[in-house]
């Protein structure tokens, strides 16, 4: 009467599993909003506190708290994390063989 699960490994990037076409911007601008998210916990600041250092109009502030990253991009999200006092740091590196 159980159901047998099969266990999936992941490939590391939950759109790509997903089959997203888009899957590394994607997971490029989650990072940098985890980082923004992440700053913004660490000091303490408030969704309107938080747009004033980053010279932004709150909402965006609550929309990266939400993870609603469709109206950014990448540089735009550097340029926040940058004005919250955060450095973004790109590697490249080769693909893994598929």
């Amino acid at each position: 009467m159980a159901d047998e699960l099969d266990l999936v490994r992941g490939s590391g990037n939950v759109f790509a599993d997903f089959g997203d076409a888009d899957a590394e911007t994607k997971k490029f601008k989650a990072i940098i909003a985890a980082e923004i998210i992440a700053t913004l916990d660490m000091r303490e600041l408030s969704v309107r506190a938080g747009a004033e250092l980053a010279k932004v109009d709150p909402r965006d502030i609550q929309r990266i708290r939400n993870a609603d990253l469709s109206r950014f991009t990448i540089d735009r999200l550097i340029r926040i994390a940058h004005r919250l006092g955060r450095t973004i740091e790109l590697r490249v590196v080769p693909a893994k063989a598929a």
